[in-house]
This record gives structure tokens, C-alpha cells and sequence, in this order.
């Protein structure tokens, strides 16, 4: 044989088929170079947010542009007056255990409804709980509601079982008026049932091992086919 070889069949598929995969594993990676990024960034405003000094609840002219993204885990501070005979019990599952979130509606001196999270209770203690009169003052996180329900659970209004802090659906199988579209997890008040203070501000934040992982493939995949091309150049001179 003279001269250069010819590159066989097999290896301009096997190249074509590298340079798919090593294109869509840098895709990836890039992706979540992105997302680490905009994690990141959410952490940092949702910390800022929960740590700050608690301002107003936004009043109904602001509802339509509530976001969870730029309004979840504000700090905020409302009074007004609990409507004690329209709570509803939600399932929780929590480090205290299992049992119900207490969803009260707080009629607030602006004139709306807002559904507080007043905290957890246990089994046992459905009907032995704080019930304050009188106009009160809640202190506590703005969370965006949870429709539909929970997890393989779905809501269900007409038999008065919930598994997530559907605010509409709550609201309507209460017969409340005009009604924030959020609720507030209450800070823990006293040592009694219910047990408020009960937030968990935690954000899964995987990107990097993620990122690593498709880059780490891309370089597999350039590894190998310089390794498929040595062999069988090798097995040509032979």
C-alpha cells in the first residue's frame, strides 16, 4: 500500500456519530452552566427576601403580578381578625411528623381574605388547638398557592380532604370572598398547638454535578473515538 490510506466507511460513521454526541452532550453541559446560574441567582433573592424586615401583604391591585420567582418567601406582616369556623385542615408531613397544616382565612383591616398557614397540629390535636379572638397580627412568609393537590392526591372540595394549600379551591369550598391569591406560613407563636414557624427554605441545587457530568461524556466521547481511530488504523497496517 502506498501513500495515505483511505479513511474506511466505519470511521466517517463512527465520526458523524461522535460529533452528534459530543455537540449534544456540550449542549447540555452549557444548559446547565445556565441553570447553576439562574439557581444561584434565585437562592440569593429568596434569602435577601426572607431575611428582610416584614413590609405590608400585597393588597389586590398588585395580585395579577405576584410571581413566585419575585414575591415567594417575602417576609410580610398583616392584622386583622381569624375566621375561626372556616379553617380548613391540610395534610402535612413534617419533621414534627404527619398531620394537618391549619389554613385560617385573616380578614385583614384592608378589607380582603388572606389564608394563613397558622402551623402544624397532630392527629390528636384536631380539635384542641388555639383558636385567638380578636384582631391579631401575623408575621410570617408570602408562599404561592398549591393547586390540584399533592403527590398522586388530588384535592377533594366535597368530601373536605386536602393534600395541598390550594388557595382558590380552599377559598371556594369556604365560601370566602375576595381572597388573596397567596397564603402566609405564620411564624411559631407561644409554645401551643398550632406549631407555626414551620417553613422549610431549601432549593435542590444539583447543576454543577450535572454540568460536570455531560461535559465529562463530551470528552468521553472525543476519548473514544481517537481510541476506535488508533484501532483500526492499527489493524490497517496489519
Amino acid at each position: 500500500m502506498t501513500g495515505h490510506a483511505r479513511p474506511r466507511p466505519a470511521i466517517w460513521v463512527a465520526g458523524f456519530i461522535a460529533l452528534l454526541l459530543f455537540a449534544g452532550f456540550c449542549a447540555l453541559g452549557v444548559w446547565q452552566v445556565e441553570r447553576r446560574a439562574w439557581k444561584l441567582d434565585l437562592i440569593r433573592q429568596v434569602a435577601a427576601r426572607s431575611q428582610a424586615a416584614p413590609v405590608a401583604p400585597p393588597e389586590p391591585a398588585r395580585w395579577p403580578a405576584i410571581t413566585a420567582s419575585r414575591d415567594a418567601y417575602r417576609r410580610i406582616r398583616v392584622s386583622g381578625v381569624f375566621a375561626h369556623d372556616r379553617t380548613t385542615l391540610v395534610r402535612a408531613a413534617t419533621a414534627l411528623g404527619s398531620g394537618y397544616w391549619v389554613m385560617t382565612p385573616l380578614r385583614t383591616a384592608q378589607g380582603f381574605d388572606v389564608l394563613v398557614n397558622r402551623g402544624y397540629i397532630s392527629p390528636e390535636q384536631r380539635g384542641a388547638y388555639a383558636r385567638p379572638t380578636g384582631p391579631v397580627t401575623v408575621t410570617g412568609y408570602l408562599r404561592i398557592t398549591e393547586p390540584g393537590g399533592g403527590f398522586l392526591r388530588r384535592n377533594d372540595p366535597a368530601t373536605d380532604n386536602w393534600y395541598s394549600r390550594d388557595v382558590a379551591a380552599i377559598a371556594g369550598a369556604r365560601g370566602l370572598g375576595r381572597t388573596a391569591p397567596y397564603f402566609i406560613d405564620a411564624d411559631k407563636v407561644g409554645d401551643g398547638a398550632p406549631v407555626g414557624g414551620q417553613t422549610v427554605i431549601a432549593f435542590p441545587n444539583n447543576h454543577l454535578v450535572y454540568m460536570l457530568t455531560w461535559f465529562g461524556l463530551a470528552a468521553m466521547t472525543v476519548i473514544g473515538f481517537v481510541v476506535f481511530v488508533r484501532h483500526d488504523r492499527r489493524r490497517d497496517k496489519r
